[in-house]
Protein backbone atom coordinates (compact mmCIF):
# COMPACT_ATOMS: atom_id res chain seq x y z
CA UNK A 1 0.00 0.00 0.00
CA UNK A 2 2.97 2.38 0.97
CA UNK A 3 4.57 1.84 -2.81
CA UNK A 4 1.21 2.91 -4.54
CA UNK A 5 0.24 5.56 -2.35
CA UNK A 6 4.08 6.83 -3.13
CA UNK A 7 3.53 6.38 -6.73
CA UNK A 8 0.56 8.49 -6.47
CA UNK A 9 1.91 11.01 -4.25
CA UNK A 10 0.90 13.80 -5.57
CA UNK A 11 -2.63 15.47 -4.57
CA UNK A 12 -1.31 14.85 -0.70
CA UNK A 13 -1.97 16.98 1.99
CA UNK A 14 1.06 17.67 3.56
CA UNK A 15 0.29 15.21 7.08
CA UNK A 16 -0.87 12.63 4.65
CA UNK A 17 2.55 12.71 3.00
CA UNK A 18 4.44 13.11 6.36
CA UNK A 19 2.44 10.12 7.40
CA UNK A 20 3.91 8.07 4.17
CA UNK A 21 6.91 9.41 4.21
CA UNK A 22 7.47 8.16 7.77
CA UNK A 23 6.06 4.72 6.76
CA UNK A 24 8.84 4.67 4.05
CA UNK A 25 11.61 5.63 6.06
CA UNK A 26 10.51 2.90 8.96
CA UNK A 27 10.88 0.17 5.87
CA UNK A 28 14.03 1.89 4.63
CA UNK A 29 12.66 2.61 0.95
CA UNK A 30 14.92 6.02 1.22
CA UNK A 31 14.76 6.40 -2.54
CA UNK A 32 10.80 6.73 -1.99
CA UNK A 33 11.31 8.85 0.36
CA UNK A 34 12.93 11.56 -1.19
CA UNK A 35 9.93 10.73 -4.32
CA UNK A 36 7.58 12.14 -1.98
CA UNK A 37 9.43 15.29 -0.94
CA UNK A 38 10.02 16.18 -4.36
CA UNK A 39 6.53 15.80 -5.79
CA UNK A 40 5.36 17.86 -2.31
CA UNK A 41 7.82 20.68 -3.01
CA UNK A 42 6.89 20.37 -6.64
CA UNK A 43 3.42 21.20 -5.93
CA UNK A 44 4.89 24.29 -3.02
CA UNK A 45 4.20 22.47 -0.42
CA UNK A 46 6.39 23.95 2.62
CA UNK A 47 7.68 20.95 4.50
CA UNK A 48 7.74 21.23 8.32
CA UNK A 49 9.62 19.39 11.32
CA UNK A 50 7.67 15.99 11.28
CA UNK A 51 9.33 15.80 7.26
CA UNK A 52 12.57 17.08 7.63
CA UNK A 53 14.18 14.31 10.10
CA UNK A 54 12.68 11.75 8.02
CA UNK A 55 13.56 13.32 4.18
CA UNK A 56 17.59 14.62 6.06
CA UNK A 57 17.96 10.65 7.26
CA UNK A 58 17.56 9.95 3.69
CA UNK A 59 19.58 11.71 2.11
CA UNK A 60 22.68 10.89 4.67
CA UNK A 61 21.76 7.29 3.76
CA UNK A 62 21.83 7.53 -0.27
CA UNK A 63 24.89 10.26 -0.26
CA UNK A 64 23.04 12.83 -1.74
CA UNK A 65 25.10 15.89 -0.68
CA UNK A 66 23.84 18.24 -3.25
CA UNK A 67 19.88 17.08 -1.97
CA UNK A 68 20.99 17.42 1.25
CA UNK A 69 22.26 21.15 0.71
CA UNK A 70 19.32 22.20 -0.82
CA UNK A 71 17.57 20.67 2.20
CA UNK A 72 19.22 22.66 4.84
CA UNK A 73 18.65 25.67 2.67
CA UNK A 74 14.99 24.86 2.37
CA UNK A 75 14.61 24.46 6.14
CA UNK A 76 16.87 27.93 6.98
CA UNK A 77 14.31 29.77 4.64
CA UNK A 78 11.16 28.02 6.08
CA UNK A 79 12.50 28.57 10.05
CA UNK A 80 12.32 25.33 10.47
CA UNK A 81 16.36 25.10 11.08
CA UNK A 82 16.01 26.51 14.55
CA UNK A 83 13.77 22.97 15.62
CA UNK A 84 15.90 21.35 18.00
CA UNK A 85 14.99 17.44 16.00
CA UNK A 86 15.24 19.58 12.64
CA UNK A 87 18.70 20.67 13.86
CA UNK A 88 20.00 17.15 15.21
CA UNK A 89 18.93 15.77 11.96
CA UNK A 90 20.84 18.49 9.80
CA UNK A 91 23.82 17.38 12.44
CA UNK A 92 23.40 13.55 11.64
CA UNK A 93 22.85 14.08 7.86
CA UNK A 94 26.35 15.94 7.61
CA UNK A 95 27.84 13.24 9.50
CA UNK A 96 26.80 10.56 7.25
CA UNK A 97 28.15 12.40 4.30
CA UNK A 98 31.50 12.78 5.92
CA UNK A 99 31.06 16.41 6.53
CA UNK A 100 31.23 16.77 11.14
CA UNK A 101 32.85 20.13 10.68
CA UNK A 102 29.42 21.31 8.94
CA UNK A 103 27.50 19.53 11.90
CA UNK A 104 29.55 21.36 14.27
CA UNK A 105 28.66 24.46 12.74
CA UNK A 106 25.14 23.40 13.01
CA UNK A 107 25.20 22.58 16.48
CA UNK A 108 27.13 26.02 17.45
CA UNK A 109 24.64 28.27 15.70
CA UNK A 110 21.72 27.03 17.32
CA UNK A 111 21.00 29.69 19.86
CA UNK A 112 19.20 27.03 21.99
CA UNK A 113 20.65 23.48 22.83
CA UNK A 114 18.08 21.00 23.66
CA UNK A 115 19.66 17.73 24.98
CA UNK A 116 18.69 16.27 22.13
CA UNK A 117 21.44 18.82 20.33
CA UNK A 118 23.99 17.77 22.75
CA UNK A 119 23.61 13.53 22.46
CA UNK A 120 23.64 14.02 19.18
CA UNK A 121 26.80 15.88 18.56
CA UNK A 122 28.70 13.70 20.60
CA UNK A 123 27.35 10.76 18.62
CA UNK A 124 28.60 12.45 15.71
CA UNK A 125 31.58 12.79 16.60
CA UNK A 126 32.08 8.94 17.64
CA UNK A 127 30.85 7.68 14.66
CA UNK A 128 33.14 9.40 12.76
CA UNK A 129 35.76 8.53 15.06
CA UNK A 130 36.77 11.94 17.16
CA UNK A 131 36.65 10.30 19.99
CA UNK A 132 38.74 12.91 22.31
CA UNK A 133 36.58 15.68 20.37
CA UNK A 134 33.51 13.75 21.61
CA UNK A 135 35.27 13.55 25.18
CA UNK A 136 35.88 17.25 25.04
CA UNK A 137 31.88 18.00 24.00
CA UNK A 138 30.59 15.74 26.86
CA UNK A 139 32.64 17.67 29.53
CA UNK A 140 31.23 20.95 27.93
CA UNK A 141 27.90 19.95 28.35
CA UNK A 142 28.75 19.15 32.16
CA UNK A 143 30.09 22.59 32.86
CA UNK A 144 26.74 24.67 31.21
CA UNK A 145 25.08 22.76 33.65
CA UNK A 146 22.67 21.00 31.24
CA UNK A 147 20.92 18.09 32.89
CA UNK A 148 21.57 14.54 31.01
CA UNK A 149 19.15 11.73 30.51
CA UNK A 150 20.61 8.02 29.99
CA UNK A 151 21.42 8.27 26.08
CA UNK A 152 23.81 11.62 27.64
CA UNK A 153 25.37 9.35 30.07
CA UNK A 154 25.89 5.96 27.59
CA UNK A 155 27.26 7.98 24.98
CA UNK A 156 29.49 10.04 26.76
CA UNK A 157 30.84 7.00 28.67
CA UNK A 158 30.92 5.36 25.29
CA UNK A 159 33.14 8.36 24.21
CA UNK A 160 35.74 7.66 26.93
CA UNK A 161 35.86 4.33 26.30
CA UNK A 162 36.91 5.00 22.73
CA UNK A 163 39.31 7.73 23.62
CA UNK A 164 40.56 6.32 26.32
CA UNK A 165 40.29 9.03 28.75
CA UNK A 166 38.47 7.70 31.63
CA UNK A 167 38.51 10.42 33.83
CA UNK A 168 35.04 12.02 32.78
CA UNK A 169 33.79 7.85 33.13
CA UNK A 170 34.78 7.84 36.42
CA UNK A 171 33.12 10.85 37.63
CA UNK A 172 30.22 9.22 35.38
CA UNK A 173 30.52 6.25 37.53
CA UNK A 174 29.86 8.59 40.69
CA UNK A 175 27.48 10.79 39.06
CA UNK A 176 25.20 7.86 38.56
CA UNK A 177 25.57 5.69 42.19
CA UNK A 178 24.79 9.34 43.87
CA UNK A 179 23.20 11.27 41.56
CA UNK A 180 21.11 9.97 38.61
CA UNK A 181 20.64 6.41 40.61
CA UNK A 182 21.33 2.90 39.13
CA UNK A 183 20.37 2.28 35.75
CA UNK A 184 21.62 -0.98 34.10
CA UNK A 185 22.71 0.49 30.37
CA UNK A 186 24.91 3.43 31.78
CA UNK A 187 26.11 0.71 34.04
CA UNK A 188 26.94 -1.48 31.47
CA UNK A 189 28.37 1.04 29.75
CA UNK A 190 30.67 1.71 32.52
CA UNK A 191 31.25 -2.24 32.38
CA UNK A 192 32.68 -2.08 28.63
CA UNK A 193 34.61 0.84 29.38
CA UNK A 194 36.82 -0.26 32.34
CA UNK A 195 37.45 -3.95 30.52
CA UNK A 196 38.48 -2.02 26.93
CA UNK A 197 41.21 0.07 29.06
CA UNK A 198 42.79 -2.83 31.23
CA UNK A 199 40.84 -1.70 34.24
CA UNK A 200 39.50 -5.20 35.06
CA UNK A 201 39.57 -4.72 38.54
CA UNK A 202 37.39 -1.97 38.84
CA UNK A 203 35.28 -3.61 36.13
CA UNK A 204 34.92 -6.73 38.61
CA UNK A 205 33.93 -4.45 41.44
CA UNK A 206 31.23 -2.72 39.47
CA UNK A 207 29.87 -6.06 38.02
CA UNK A 208 29.51 -7.40 41.78
CA UNK A 209 28.10 -4.20 43.03
CA UNK A 210 25.27 -4.31 40.32
CA UNK A 211 21.79 -4.93 42.16
CA UNK A 212 20.84 -5.83 38.46
CA UNK A 213 22.64 -7.59 35.60
CA UNK A 214 21.25 -8.51 32.12
CA UNK A 215 23.10 -11.02 29.55
CA UNK A 216 24.88 -7.92 28.30
CA UNK A 217 26.52 -7.39 31.99
CA UNK A 218 27.64 -11.43 31.89
CA UNK A 219 29.50 -11.09 28.15
CA UNK A 220 31.23 -7.64 28.68
CA UNK A 221 32.60 -9.08 31.89
CA UNK A 222 33.44 -12.40 29.75
CA UNK A 223 34.80 -10.34 26.96
CA UNK A 224 36.94 -8.58 29.20
CA UNK A 225 38.57 -11.61 31.06
CA UNK A 226 39.32 -12.77 27.41
CA UNK A 227 41.14 -9.66 26.75
CA UNK A 228 43.47 -10.14 29.79
CA UNK A 229 44.37 -13.19 28.82
CA UNK A 230 42.22 -14.33 31.84
CA UNK A 231 40.60 -17.60 29.98
CA UNK A 232 39.86 -19.91 33.58
CA UNK A 233 38.68 -16.59 35.27
CA UNK A 234 36.17 -15.97 32.12
CA UNK A 235 35.26 -19.74 31.95
CA UNK A 236 34.61 -19.95 35.70
CA UNK A 237 32.03 -16.11 35.27
CA UNK A 238 30.87 -18.10 32.19
CA UNK A 239 29.41 -21.34 33.85
CA UNK A 240 27.63 -19.25 36.51
CA UNK A 241 25.86 -17.32 33.65
CA UNK A 242 22.48 -19.21 34.06
CA UNK A 243 21.10 -17.88 30.61
CA UNK A 244 23.59 -17.99 27.82
CA UNK A 245 22.33 -16.37 24.32
CA UNK A 246 24.58 -16.90 21.25
CA UNK A 247 26.12 -13.80 21.72
CA UNK A 248 27.64 -14.90 25.32
CA UNK A 249 28.36 -18.24 23.42
CA UNK A 250 30.80 -16.51 21.04
CA UNK A 251 32.33 -14.47 23.42
CA UNK A 252 33.45 -17.31 25.01
CA UNK A 253 34.89 -18.90 21.93
CA UNK A 254 36.39 -16.26 20.90
CA UNK A 255 38.28 -15.29 23.91
CA UNK A 256 39.64 -18.96 23.70
CA UNK A 257 40.49 -17.81 20.05
CA UNK A 258 42.40 -15.44 20.76
CA UNK A 259 44.66 -16.92 22.88
CA UNK A 260 44.99 -20.27 21.11
CA UNK A 261 43.20 -22.47 22.98
CA UNK A 262 41.57 -23.68 19.61
CA UNK A 263 40.90 -27.24 21.05
CA UNK A 264 38.72 -25.60 24.12
CA UNK A 265 36.89 -23.17 21.35
CA UNK A 266 35.59 -26.59 19.65
CA UNK A 267 34.53 -28.35 22.40
CA UNK A 268 32.37 -24.88 23.59
CA UNK A 269 30.91 -25.20 20.14
CA UNK A 270 30.15 -28.95 20.97
CA UNK A 271 28.47 -27.40 24.01
CA UNK A 272 26.73 -24.76 22.29
CA UNK A 273 24.99 -27.14 20.08
CA UNK A 274 24.19 -29.49 22.11
CA UNK A 275 22.17 -26.55 24.35
CA UNK A 276 20.76 -26.11 20.71
CA UNK A 277 21.85 -22.55 20.03
CA UNK A 278 22.71 -21.87 16.54
CA UNK A 279 25.98 -20.41 15.33
CA UNK A 280 25.68 -16.95 13.50
CA UNK A 281 28.09 -15.59 10.49
CA UNK A 282 30.07 -14.19 13.50
CA UNK A 283 30.53 -17.33 15.36
CA UNK A 284 30.83 -19.00 12.25
CA UNK A 285 33.87 -17.19 11.05
CA UNK A 286 35.57 -17.58 14.55
CA UNK A 287 35.10 -21.46 14.42
CA UNK A 288 36.54 -21.24 10.94
CA UNK A 289 39.76 -19.50 12.22
CA UNK A 290 40.19 -22.28 14.58
CA UNK A 291 39.43 -25.17 12.07
CA UNK A 292 42.26 -23.29 10.31
CA UNK A 293 44.92 -23.76 12.92
CA UNK A 294 44.16 -27.07 14.23
CA UNK A 295 44.39 -28.22 10.26
CA UNK A 296 40.18 -29.87 11.75
CA UNK A 297 38.76 -30.18 7.73
CA UNK A 298 36.61 -32.38 8.78
CA UNK A 299 34.86 -29.70 11.38
CA UNK A 300 35.60 -26.95 8.81
CA UNK A 301 33.97 -28.89 5.56
CA UNK A 302 30.74 -29.27 8.74
CA UNK A 303 30.54 -25.39 9.58
CA UNK A 304 30.74 -24.74 5.66
CA UNK A 305 27.79 -27.05 5.05
CA UNK A 306 26.13 -25.45 8.32
CA UNK A 307 26.33 -21.86 6.41
CA UNK A 308 24.95 -22.46 3.55
CA UNK A 309 22.02 -24.56 4.85
CA UNK A 310 21.12 -21.23 6.63
CA UNK A 311 21.72 -19.65 3.61
CA UNK A 312 25.04 -17.07 4.89
CA UNK A 313 25.52 -14.76 2.25
CA UNK A 314 29.44 -15.48 1.81
CA UNK A 315 30.62 -11.93 1.99
CA UNK A 316 34.52 -10.89 1.83
CA UNK A 317 34.34 -11.91 5.99
CA UNK A 318 33.30 -15.42 5.94
CA UNK A 319 34.80 -16.46 2.42
CA UNK A 320 37.94 -14.86 3.64
CA UNK A 321 37.50 -17.03 6.58
CA UNK A 322 36.76 -20.28 4.69
CA UNK A 323 39.51 -19.81 1.83
CA UNK A 324 42.00 -19.66 4.82
CA UNK A 325 40.77 -22.56 6.51
CA UNK A 326 40.90 -24.91 3.18
CA UNK A 327 44.37 -23.09 2.54
CA UNK A 328 46.17 -24.18 5.66
CA UNK A 329 44.60 -27.81 5.51
CA UNK A 330 45.87 -28.32 2.43
CA UNK A 331 42.66 -28.08 0.13
CA UNK A 332 43.51 -25.39 -2.26
CA UNK A 333 41.34 -26.45 -4.85
CA UNK A 334 38.61 -25.81 -2.66
CA UNK A 335 40.00 -22.26 -1.43
CA UNK A 336 39.36 -21.63 -5.25
CA UNK A 337 36.37 -22.53 -5.65
CA UNK A 338 34.94 -20.45 -2.62
CA UNK A 339 37.02 -17.46 -4.13
CA UNK A 340 35.33 -17.41 -7.37
CA UNK A 341 32.06 -18.22 -5.96
CA UNK A 342 32.18 -14.68 -3.62
CA UNK A 343 30.42 -11.84 -5.49
CA UNK A 344 33.02 -8.98 -4.19
CA UNK A 345 36.23 -9.86 -3.43
CA UNK A 346 38.08 -7.31 -1.53
CA UNK A 347 41.99 -6.88 -0.57
CA UNK A 348 41.61 -9.11 2.38
CA UNK A 349 40.23 -12.08 0.33
CA UNK A 350 42.83 -11.39 -2.81
CA UNK A 351 45.54 -11.77 -0.27
CA UNK A 352 44.07 -14.89 2.01
CA UNK A 353 44.01 -16.95 -1.79
CA UNK A 354 47.44 -15.58 -3.07
CA UNK A 355 48.74 -16.67 0.68
CA UNK A 356 46.90 -20.14 0.42
CA UNK A 357 48.56 -20.88 -2.94
CA UNK A 358 52.03 -19.91 -2.10
CA UNK A 359 51.78 -21.88 1.25
CA UNK A 360 50.66 -24.87 -0.95
CA UNK A 361 53.54 -24.47 -3.28
CA UNK A 362 51.60 -23.07 -6.07
CA UNK A 363 54.16 -19.98 -6.76
CA UNK A 364 52.53 -19.89 -10.63
CA UNK A 365 49.12 -19.84 -9.72
CA UNK A 366 49.88 -16.95 -6.81
CA UNK A 367 51.57 -14.37 -9.09
CA UNK A 368 48.99 -15.31 -11.65
CA UNK A 369 46.35 -14.23 -9.29
CA UNK A 370 48.23 -10.89 -8.23
CA UNK A 371 48.54 -10.05 -11.57
CA UNK A 372 44.47 -10.27 -11.75
CA UNK A 373 44.45 -8.34 -8.08
CA UNK A 374 46.50 -5.41 -9.72
CA UNK A 375 44.01 -5.39 -12.81
CA UNK A 376 40.52 -5.47 -10.85
CA UNK A 377 42.10 -2.59 -9.18
CA UNK A 378 42.50 -3.59 -6.01
CA UNK A 379 44.72 -2.31 -3.91
CA UNK A 380 47.36 -4.76 -2.33
CA UNK A 381 48.63 -3.81 1.51
CA UNK A 382 51.39 -5.48 3.03
CA UNK A 383 50.09 -8.99 4.09
CA UNK A 384 49.71 -9.56 0.55
CA UNK A 385 53.03 -8.81 -0.47
CA UNK A 386 54.17 -11.80 2.15
CA UNK A 387 51.99 -13.78 0.24
CA UNK A 388 53.75 -13.04 -3.19
CA UNK A 389 57.40 -12.61 -1.75
CA UNK A 390 56.56 -16.41 -0.18
CA UNK A 391 55.70 -17.78 -3.67
CA UNK A 392 58.50 -16.10 -5.12
CA UNK A 393 60.79 -17.84 -2.76
CA UNK A 394 58.78 -21.12 -3.24
CA UNK A 395 59.03 -20.58 -6.89
CA UNK A 396 62.86 -19.36 -6.52
CA UNK A 397 62.20 -16.38 -8.78
CA UNK A 398 64.97 -13.99 -7.61
CA UNK A 399 64.46 -11.40 -10.32
CA UNK A 400 60.55 -11.34 -9.75
CA UNK A 401 60.72 -11.03 -5.97
CA UNK A 402 63.14 -8.21 -6.20
CA UNK A 403 60.93 -6.45 -8.53
CA UNK A 404 58.01 -7.14 -6.18
CA UNK A 405 59.81 -6.10 -2.77
CA UNK A 406 61.11 -2.55 -4.26
CA UNK A 407 57.09 -2.05 -5.91
CA UNK A 408 56.19 -2.44 -2.08
CA UNK A 409 57.76 1.58 -1.75
CA UNK A 410 58.10 2.74 -5.32
CA UNK A 411 54.28 1.83 -6.64
CA UNK A 412 52.40 1.40 -3.45
CA UNK A 413 54.12 3.32 -0.78
CA UNK A 414 54.36 0.60 1.56
CA UNK A 415 57.11 -0.07 3.77
CA UNK A 416 58.32 -3.39 4.15
CA UNK A 417 58.79 -4.45 7.68
CA UNK A 418 60.97 -7.57 9.14
CA UNK A 419 58.25 -10.28 7.30
CA UNK A 420 59.07 -8.61 4.09
CA UNK A 421 62.73 -8.95 4.49
CA UNK A 422 62.67 -12.15 5.69
CA UNK A 423 60.64 -13.42 2.35
CA UNK A 424 63.53 -12.14 0.32
CA UNK A 425 66.70 -13.01 2.63
CA UNK A 426 64.97 -16.35 2.43
CA UNK A 427 65.19 -16.34 -1.69
CA UNK A 428 68.13 -14.95 -1.75
CA UNK A 429 69.62 -17.57 0.57
CA UNK A 430 68.17 -20.63 -0.96
CA UNK A 431 69.41 -18.93 -4.55
CA UNK A 432 72.71 -18.70 -3.00
CA UNK A 433 73.69 -14.90 -3.29
CA UNK A 434 74.56 -14.93 0.36
CA UNK A 435 76.70 -11.66 0.33
CA UNK A 436 73.70 -9.96 -1.34
CA UNK A 437 71.38 -10.85 1.86
CA UNK A 438 73.51 -10.04 4.17
CA UNK A 439 73.95 -6.86 2.55
CA UNK A 440 70.22 -6.36 2.61
CA UNK A 441 69.76 -6.94 6.61
CA UNK A 442 73.47 -4.87 7.30
CA UNK A 443 71.16 -1.61 8.66
CA UNK A 444 68.60 -3.61 10.35
CA UNK A 445 68.51 -3.51 14.24
CA UNK A 446 69.10 -7.11 16.34
CA UNK A 447 66.05 -7.42 18.47
CA UNK A 448 63.93 -10.41 19.14
CA UNK A 449 61.50 -9.27 16.40
CA UNK A 450 64.48 -9.27 13.82
CA UNK A 451 65.60 -13.02 14.70
CA UNK A 452 63.59 -14.54 11.47
CA UNK A 453 65.86 -12.42 9.05
CA UNK A 454 68.98 -13.27 10.49
CA UNK A 455 67.88 -17.43 11.30
CA UNK A 456 66.77 -17.37 7.52
CA UNK A 457 69.75 -16.08 6.55
CA UNK A 458 72.18 -18.43 8.90
CA UNK A 459 69.64 -21.58 7.36
CA UNK A 460 70.60 -20.48 3.95
CA UNK A 461 74.57 -20.73 5.47
CA UNK A 462 74.11 -23.80 6.75
CA UNK A 463 72.95 -25.20 3.47
CA UNK A 464 75.76 -23.67 1.10
CA UNK A 465 78.46 -24.22 3.56
CA UNK A 466 79.15 -20.51 4.70
CA UNK A 467 81.09 -21.57 8.39
CA UNK A 468 82.73 -17.61 7.96
CA UNK A 469 79.44 -15.92 7.39
CA UNK A 470 77.57 -17.97 9.93
CA UNK A 471 80.29 -17.01 12.92
CA UNK A 472 80.31 -13.14 11.72
CA UNK A 473 76.47 -13.46 11.95
CA UNK A 474 76.37 -15.41 15.68
CA UNK A 475 78.75 -12.83 16.62
CA UNK A 476 77.04 -10.06 15.53
CA UNK A 477 74.07 -11.38 17.39
CA UNK A 478 75.28 -12.52 20.69
CA UNK A 479 76.53 -9.34 21.12
CA UNK A 480 72.86 -7.89 21.37
CA UNK A 481 72.21 -11.17 22.98
CA UNK A 482 73.88 -14.31 24.02
CA UNK A 483 70.84 -15.99 25.18
CA UNK A 484 69.36 -16.40 22.16
CA UNK A 485 69.19 -20.50 22.05
CA UNK A 486 67.96 -21.16 18.47
CA UNK A 487 71.15 -19.01 17.02
CA UNK A 488 73.45 -21.12 19.01
CA UNK A 489 70.95 -24.14 17.68
CA UNK A 490 71.38 -22.74 13.90
CA UNK A 491 75.43 -22.49 14.50
CA UNK A 492 75.75 -26.08 16.05
CA UNK A 493 74.10 -27.36 12.90
CA UNK A 494 76.80 -25.21 10.67
CA UNK A 495 79.40 -26.73 12.11
CA UNK A 496 78.07 -30.19 11.90
CA UNK A 497 77.30 -30.11 8.47
CA UNK A 498 81.02 -28.54 8.25
CA UNK A 499 82.13 -31.44 10.64
CA UNK A 500 83.90 -29.01 12.96
CA UNK A 501 82.85 -31.25 15.87
CA UNK A 502 84.64 -29.64 18.40
CA UNK A 503 82.66 -26.43 17.64
CA UNK A 504 79.49 -28.08 18.01
CA UNK A 505 80.21 -29.23 21.22
CA UNK A 506 81.35 -25.71 22.67
CA UNK A 507 77.95 -24.25 21.06
CA UNK A 508 76.33 -27.01 22.66
CA UNK A 509 77.75 -26.12 25.78
CA UNK A 510 76.22 -22.66 25.64
CA UNK A 511 73.05 -23.63 25.18
CA UNK A 512 73.06 -26.33 28.64
CA UNK A 513 73.41 -23.05 30.51
CA UNK A 514 70.36 -23.30 32.60
CA UNK A 515 69.08 -19.78 31.70
CA UNK A 516 68.82 -20.35 28.12
CA UNK A 517 65.24 -22.15 26.76
CA UNK A 518 64.74 -23.92 23.86
CA UNK A 519 61.85 -22.80 21.91
CA UNK A 520 59.16 -25.74 22.14
CA UNK A 521 57.71 -26.09 18.79
CA UNK A 522 54.39 -28.45 18.18
CA UNK A 523 52.63 -29.79 15.60
CA UNK A 524 49.19 -31.25 14.84
CA UNK A 525 47.70 -33.66 13.10
CA UNK A 526 43.84 -34.66 12.27
CA UNK A 527 42.93 -38.08 12.12
CA UNK A 528 39.62 -39.72 11.42
CA UNK A 529 37.87 -36.04 12.56
CA UNK A 530 39.89 -35.95 15.68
Amino acid sequence: MAMAAARRGHGMPLWECNALIRTLARRGSFARVMAVYYDLRARGLVADSFTYPFVLRAVGVLKLSVEGRKAHAAAVKTGFRWDAYTGSSLMEMYTMLGRVDIARKVFDEMPSRALVLWNMMVRCYIRCGWYSAAVALSEQMERSGVTPDRVTLVTAVTACSRARDLSLGRRIHVYMDNVFGFNLPVANALLDMYTKNDCLEEAVKLFEQMPARNIISWTILVSGYGLAGQLDKARVLFNQCKEKDLILWTAMINACVQHGCFEEALTLFRDMQMQRVEPDRFTVVTLLTCCANLGALDQGEWIHQYAEQRKMKIDAVLGTALIDMYSKCGHIEKSLEVFWRMQRRDATAWTAIICGLATNGQAGRALELFQDMQRSKVKPDGVTFIGVLSACCHGGLVDEGRKQFHAMREVYQIEPRVEHYSCLVNLLGRAGLLDEAERLIGDVPINKDAMPLFGALLTACKAHGSVEMSERLTKRICEQDSQITDVNLLMSNVYATASRWEDVIRVRGKMAHPTVKKTAGCSLIEVKGY
